[in-house]
């Protein structure tokens, strides 16, 4: 494998355990303590996976997620002990692409890694005026492009093959999330929301997702 994976977080004996279990897995993985020196570490090195720990010295990782997304779309793991839904929330928000909660199995953490590249990773697709670029995480129209976080192009993914269908929340969910984990609908409109200003700024003359009252979203590439 080719895949960096970055573990931010500032308890070493666990960074270090995290850092041989996916060496095992043939990634090669690196540890940061501090957060502070996140940033740089980044724009130097371009990893393909983050797993950022909320708690850490000098920067924590909420004002991290935020200060990455400025400059990067790759995939970002929260790895945090609070469990509070406004938590989960404000991560998305500001753009982080899962949860991992503590206390955690190792083998889980690289699993649900392998679950974000397994998603990503793929072909350039075309339907209609659109194209996505799975490998970059980004859809052009009309000779724009536009770079999406890896769960919101995902979840747009998975509507673009379905062009017209009306999706429930539920039904997103189950496809974005592999481990069949109980999350609230609430984090399904917060990516529907973040999704729409994107694409608004592609082509604001046309409304891509469609809310369908008291169902789900439908997405509509066609008219």
């Amino acid at each position: 494998m080719n895949e960096r994976i970055l573990i931010v977080e500032d308890e070493i004996k666990l960074a270090h355990l995290l850092k041989d279990y996916f060496t095992l897995e043939k990634f090669a993985s690196y540890c940061i303590h501090d957060g502070a020196e996140v940033v740089d570490w980044v724009k130097e090195n371009q990893p393909s996976v983050i797993l950022l720990d909320i708690m850490l010295p000098n920067k924590d990782g909420m004002q991290l997620c935020q200060e990455l997304r400025q400059f990067t779309n790759v995939p970002i793991l929260m790895v945090t002990a609070k469990v509070e839904e406004i938590d989960r929330l404000l991560g998305l928000e500001l753009g982080a692409d899962d949860y991992i909660c503590k206390p955690f199995s190792p083998k889980e953490v690289v699993a649900r890694v392998k679950a974000v590249l397994r998603r990503i990773n793929g072909n350039y697709q075309v339907n209609s005026s659109f194209a996505l670029d799975q490998n970059r995480l980004k859809i052009s129209f009309s000779g724009q492009s536009l770079e999406l976080t890896a769960v919101e192009f995902y979840l747009l993914k998975t509507m673009f093959k379905e062009s017209g269908r009306i999706f429930t929340r539920e039904q997103l969910m189950q496809h974005m999330y592999e481990d069949n984990r109980i999350v609230s609908d609430r984090t399904i409109d917060s990516h529907i929301k973040k999704l729409r200003k994107k694409l608004a700024t592609l082509c604001p003359e046309r409304e891509i997702i469609h809310s369908v009252y008291g169902v789900g979203y439908r997405l509509d590439v066609d008219t």
